[in-house]
């Protein structure tokens, strides 16, 4: 999508450690406008699936979810990150590590969300290692539910989860996928 390419472009910085910070319209201040068309993108890509539900983690991939539920009509469920004392004990859960943090979490879901009768389309702003995507298929998995596909706003093509996911036979649909990212600024995307 290269409305996202190029906001990644001209707002986006690598850091030190291969860290792309797009916090400025993605995941901290949110570009609503942009927001709203990488729903549009992700509704126009799956709108054939037969999608009941969109399944996200908490905190970024809340809005993109939100803007894509509302193209499907569907409500999104998002897998809420650490112990919470307001889902209950009733859940189904998954322990991930994150890239950006350095360290695993517990990931969990309550069972009145997700049942074997959902069609489940997976949103995140971002999958380098698939840590977090293959932690919400293996709640999926619990849950019976199947899984429709994976929706990226900004895949990192050079770490091997998108990959992964496809030899395994996911459909992944990456908005922006990035071939190399270099120290100096320099980011490369794939055709």
């Amino acid at each position: 999508m290269k409305l996202l390419e190029e906001k990644i472009k001209t707002c986006g910085r690598v850091l030190p450690g291969g860290v792309l910070k797009v916090d400025g319209f993605l995941n901290h201040q949110i570009d609503v406008d942009l927001i709203m068309s990488l729903g549009r993108e992700f509704f126009d890509l799956f709108r054939d699936e037969g999608i009941n539900k969109i399944l996200t983690v908490e905190a970024s991939g809340i809005s993109i979810a939100f803007a894509a539920a509302q193209f499907f009509h569907v409500p999104v469920v998002f897998a809420k990150k650490g112990e919470n004392k307001n889902v209950g004990k009733d859940v189904y859960t998954g322990e991930c590590f994150s890239f950006t943090k350095g360290k695993p979490y517990e990931m969990s879901v309550s069972k009145a969300y997700l049942g074997k009768e959902d069609s489940v389309l997976i949103i995140d702003d971002f999958l380098a290692n698939g840590a977090a995507v293959k932690c919400l298929m293996h709640i999926l998995d619990q849950a019976g539910a199947s899984l429709v596909g994976v929706g990226i706003a900004i895949e990192k093509g050079f770490q091997p989860g998108g990959s992964e996911l496809r030899a395994a036979g996911v459909r992944v649909e990456s908005l922006a996928r990035i071939r190399s990212m270099d120290d100096e600024g320099g980011i490369e995307f794939f055709d």
